[in-house]
């Protein structure tokens, strides 16, 4: 997506404006106006970045990313996984897979994160796999450990089931 068109429309609209001001509003424009093509363009893409973030949160499993290349935004849309036939054989579904996570819903937030290579290629690996952008995959991961840490664990101490014992030892 080429962003310069509506930057430079905007310029237009600007110098339209000023001209009602006289000649000293217009002059003023004319200096802004290379300052003000930076400001629009990165206005622009905040404003898409948010857009972007925003269709995410409404297609979960989904994602829709902004990507830059040179100084041209471009989409990349990931749809939700179809979702497999179930065998005639198979179990009822667990219940907890179609339960939203904690934190699904709510506003985004930026983290930086710094992962060994072979632990990122494996994520992105997995992502792939499930159809998921790697921001998507890790966001579901980390909500889904979180519940897992909420859950009632068992007891602290060795318990003993009919096959084996679990626990620790002096």
């Amino acid at each position: 997506m080429d962003l310069t068109a509506h930057v430079h429309h905007l310029g237009r609209e600007f110098a339209g404006l000023a001209e009602a001001g006289g000649e000293e509003s217009r002059a003023l424009v004319e200096r802004l106006t290379g300052a003000l093509d930076s400001a629009i363009r990165m206005t622009l893409l905040e404003t898409l970045s948010a857009a972007a973030d925003e269709i995410t949160r409404d297609l979960a499993p989904g994602s829709v990313e902004l990507r830059l290349r040179g100084r041209d935004p471009s989409f990349v849309v990931t749809p939700p996984p179809a979702e497999p036939a179930a065998p005639a054989n198979d179990t009822a579904p667990d219940p907890s897979d179609s339960e939203p996570l904690p934190g699904e819903d709510g506003p985004a937030a930026r983290i930086n994160v710094r992962l060994p290579e072979q632990l990122k290629a494996a994520i992105e690996e997995a992502a792939a796999r499930e159809g998921r952008s790697v921001n998507a995959w890790l966001a579901r991961a980390a909500a889904a450990a979180l519940q897992r840490d909420q859950r009632p664990g068992p007891a602290a101490g060795p318990t003993r089931t009919p096959q084996r014992f679990s626990g620790w030892v002096r």
